[in-house]
């Protein structure tokens, strides 16, 4: 688990230098068209989710920790009407443990746990082979590259990333980087 230096850079980064974004741009973390899972609408992050927290992770229908879908979801639930989503990312990168079309994946991440959290078409996380979303995150966590499904990314209202945390990561960190970010 990688939270502490992010959140301590974050936090002395906001508290002492005033470093932010300024409205109205686009963090390069999120200036990306993405397709939404098994759909032909694209978003631009930047315009759908600026100012908010956000949790980026690469995900995986057939994985030991895809029951993490249930907690993952409930955050989103318990902290979107304050200005934060979580979305998923699906990928074939780990054990090829992802359904081979997005409407499967669509259908098994809806019916079997409820996911309502965006979710986008299936990409790349992994070094060497990572989509451009997936670069820019693991470049801005210092090389911090996925090394399995459920990697999570978070990123701050101000569009600077705030944590990586590794899949064995419980949603007791995950949601302490959320209330902190949220009261910034």
């Amino acid at each position: 688990m990688r939270i502490s230096n992010f959140l301590i850079a974050g936090i002395i980064l906001n508290a002492f230098l005033g470093v932010q974004i300024a409205l109205g741009s686009c963090s390069p973390l999120l200036d990306h068209n993405i397709r939404r899972l098994a759909d032909t609408v694209s978003d631009h992050l930047c315009s759908k989710y600026e100012n908010q927290v956000v949790v980026v992770v690469n995900t995986a229908s057939k994985c030991g920790y895809t029951p993490q879908f249930e907690p993952l979801e409930a955050l989103y639930q318990k902290y979107k009407s304050q200005g934060f989503a979580v979305l998923g990312f699906p990928s074939k990168d780990f054990g090829s443990q992802e359904f081979e079309t997005e409407t499967k994946t669509a259908e098994f991440c809806s019916l079997t746990y409820g996911v309502q959290f965006p979710m986008y078409a299936h990409t790349r996380a992994r070094e060497g082979v990572a989509s451009l979303l997936f670069e820019g995150l693991a470049r801005s966590a210092g090389g911090d590259y996925p090394d399995w499904n459920f990697h999570k990314y978070v990123i701050n209202r101000r569009g600077m990333l705030v944590g990586s945390l590794d899949a064995s990561a419980g949603p007791r960190q995950l949601e302490t980087l959320i209330r902190i970010s949220l009261s910034e």
